[in-house]
């Protein structure tokens, strides 16, 4: 099988099939997913057409089947990474477009997500999203706020990080004017004259012929001031503005079903920013998190995105693999007097030994280990460099084209074409065989029985799904380990060691501002409302991700689900008398499949929000605390803020945690209900429709039956079980240095 664009060789019975227009079919001809799904969608679209303006039942739900058709899931490929740690060239050498992504000396921005994805037109497109006015004027006055409360400490202004990372974004936009500007003042429209589309709440676009342009255009809206004159000719920088850049590649094939995302660290002033990069990275399939070798295994930003994410990409996400990415493997204990033989068994020599170092630090983290296990966690040296020049290693040995083969196997795995085209061929199978039984008998002998196994079916989906007894009695330990652990759990945050008050004053302030969370520059993300539901969530991880697994081999409560069948390929076998409904039965069992993937869907969208709502209604009920702290000024504002936070647990405790759990189980008895609910009536009105209804006026589509049954056959035929995404690291050889 080719990677990539897979090509199909269509044989087919119906030799002189015609398409719905009636023009000549070509002799058989290889076809890629991309063009077999655009033919099948054409086809439907025509079908659909074709059906009659009639108030029919039968007529209104085959249209409506044909309108639920859809594709639109693509697998999401997160990445992580400090600052200059090599992430921008890494996604460039991956998907092969070497200018895309700027990188080098221009200072990025971290606060906003870059998307890059294919693009159907010959081009190179980007598109930016801005925050709204609104959301700058409130950011604004609190940059602003959190500059002028502390001017009695200016002393101590030199050292912090945050007062220079608050001053930078400021200075991007205003130059110096910000410094005696009020607010109001600095939200008039000549500051933004450049980006009108900020100010309509539209998104800019940028169409270009090269990635070199598309990267040059992009420079003012991504990068930060240049310390060496990089983007010199840049009078305003408008990335504190920005909200999302999408960068659209031409013709690759990486990309195909794959999104990859540069992240930011979470913790973000800008509500709407914060919410799509917890969106974004909830429904990351793969995480990347990228470091420089030297000091892979010690590099204390890495992990500490990795722990302050866990929860995110785990049981509140759909991740399953983690790859750790230590970059500029090149340059590890190289000498320039060695042979190129030395200097290559050195470096591989030092990989294998990072990559041991980097699995043994992973293998303690308690924390990340609730939600992941060994198996999703793999290491991987990469040099871009040495990639593309080959001076030292050969191509596989950079490991770069095994990301490619990763990404690859990504593409290949996907199933959202073949699913489409089964649910096309199963309405155009209803579709013909309610034309070829128009005016016969109803069919109660055959309802009956499928709607009898329906009912056996559903008894034996009910039974494992009781697992709100087992959630219940593990929140309300967690309810109680919560009331008992609170003053340790806030101590921890509130009084941090080794920290002048001082300097965490500003830091504790940011937190009240930002609803508990705050990323101080270059140190630990501090989230308290994480802290505080910290006991409730390691009650349930573990039955969490049992219930709700996210590796592609194991199914939501014990696989109850996909276990469901009407059993229809049986009766085909087996029961001579229903051989006159053999199209109707196909249908059934293309929307029984297609049933199950969407609740499957529904599941891993919902285990989401029924994880997260224990942190969401912590900080609900920590809003108004929050809120006290922020408006304290003057002396002792800091003793004022953590006992303002500690009075309003204190007060709350009894009801705050006992509320988190009750929605939590809430949410899940919701969920049961609404998977009973969708098997039940879906496959109820299916069975019903498709065979007791009168066929007449249905036209005829044995040709379009016949050629997309080709395109699914050849579809299954070539696709691939999905492989463990990744083999074994090849052997590492001798050192003779």
């Amino acid at each position: 099988m080719e990677k990539g664009m897979r090509k199909l060789n269509l044989q087919g019975e119906s030799s002189n099939w015609q398409s719905p227009t009636r023009r000549q079919r070509c002799e058989p001809v290889s076809y890629s997913e991309e063009t077999i799904l655009s033919k099948v969608e054409e086809i439907m679209d025509d079908v659909q057409d074709k059906l009659p303006d009639q108030d029919n039942k039968l007529h209104q739900f085959l249209k409506k089947k044909i309108k639920d058709l859809e594709i639109d899931k693509r697998e999401l490929v997160g990445v992580f990474g400090r600052t200059g740690a090599g992430k921008s060239t890494l996604i460039n050498t991956v998907i092969g477009e070497k200018n895309l992504l700027p990188s080098g000396s221009v200072s990025a921005c971290t606060s906003f997500m870059i998307k890059v994805e294919a693009n159907m037109q010959k081009q190179y497109e980007a598109e930016i999203e801005f925050i709204t006015e609104e959301e700058w004027k409130d950011e604004l006055w609190s940059l602003l706020n959190f500059l002028g409360d502390d001017a009695d400490q200016e002393d101590d202004q030199e050292d912090d990080e945050d007062y220079h990372d608050t001053v930078d974004k400021l200075s991007a936009l205003y130059g110096e004017e910000w410094r005696d500007k009020s607010p109001e003042n600095l939200m008039e429209n000549k500051y933004f004259e450049e980006v009108p589309e900020f100010l309509h709440s539209e998104k800019k676009r940028l169409t270009c012929k090269s990635a070199e342009e598309l990267s040059a255009k992009l420079v003012k809206y991504t990068r930060s001031e240049s310390s060496d004159g990089e983007g010199k000719e840049v009078k305003k920088w408008y990335w504190p503005l920005v909200k999302c850049v999408t960068v659209r590649v031409p013709n690759n094939d990486l990309l195909q079903h794959v999104t990859l995302v540069d992240l930011p660290g979470n913790g973000d002033r800008n509500k709407s920013r914060d919410k799509m990069w917890k969106g974004v990275v909830g429904s990351c399939s793969t995480v990347w998190i990228v470091t420089e070798i030297n000091r892979a295994a010690a590099e204390r930003e890495a992990w500490d995105i990795l722990k302050s994410t866990c929860s995110f990409i785990g049981n509140g996400g759909e991740c399953q693999h983690i790859h750790f990415i230590c970059t500029k493997s090149d340059v590890t204990g190289v000498w320039d007097d060695r042979s190129a033989d030395a200097v290559r068994a050195r470096i591989l020599q030092d990989n294998k030994k990072a990559k041991e170092e980097v699995n043994q630090e992973f293998r303690k983290l308690k924390e990340v280990k609730k939600h992941f296990s060994d198996e999703c966690f793999k290491v991987f040296t990469v040099s871009s460099k040495e990639f593309l020049k080959e001076q030292h290693l050969t191509p596989e040995e950079t490991e770069i084209p095994k990301l490619q083969e990763f990404l690859q196997e990504l593409n290949d795995c996907h199933s959202e074409t073949l699913n489409y085209v089964s649910g096309a061929h199963g309405i155009l199978s209803l579709i013909q065989g309610a034309r070829s039984r128009a005016g016969a008998d109803r069919n109660t002998d055959v309802c009956r029985e499928l709607e009898e196994k329906m009912e056996q079916e559903l008894k034996k989906v009910r039974q494992p799904m009781q697992t709100y007894d087992t959630f219940e009695r593990c929140l309300t330990e967690g309810v109680e380990k919560s009331k008992s652990s609170w003053e340790r759990l806030l101590k921890s945050v509130l009084y941090p060691p080794r920290m002048k008050g001082s300097a965490f004053h500003r830091i504790l302030k940011c937190v009240v501002q930002k609803s508990g969370t705050h990323k101080p520059k270059n140190k630990k993300l501090i989230n308290l409302n994480m802290k505080l539901t910290s006991c409730l969530t390691d009650s349930i991880d573990e039955e969490f991700k049992k219930t709700f697994p996210n590796e592609a081999t194991c199914e939501p409560f014990n696989g109850i689900i996909n276990s469901f069948s009407l059993e229809t390929e049986r009766l085909m076998r087996e029961r001579q008398e229903y051989k006159d409904v053999e199209l109707q039965l196909i249908f059934l069992k293309t929307e029984e499949e297609k049933m199950k993937t969407k609740l499957n869907k529904t599941i891993r969208k919902q285990k989401k929000t029924i994880y997260k709502s224990l942190m969401e209604t912590i900080e609900e009920n920590m809003k108004e605390g929050y809120e006290k702290a922020a408006e304290i000024r003057g002396r002792h504002s800091l003793k004022n803020m953590r006992s303002t936070i500690e009075n309003h647990v204190r007060d709350s405790k009894d009801i705050m945690f006992q509320r988190a759990k009750n929605v939590m189980l809430e949410q899940l008895e919701n969920l049961m209900a609404q998977i009973l609910w969708e098997l039940k009536n879906t496959m109820q009105e299916s069975i019903e429709l498709s065979l007791n209804t009168d066929g007449d006026s249905i036209p005829d589509v044995s040709d379009e039956l016949q050629m997309v049954k080709n395109y699914r056959d050849k579809l299954k035929e070539n696709s691939i079980e999905a492989p463990p995404l990744m083999s074994a690291d090849p052997p590492v050889p001798a050192t003779h240095s």
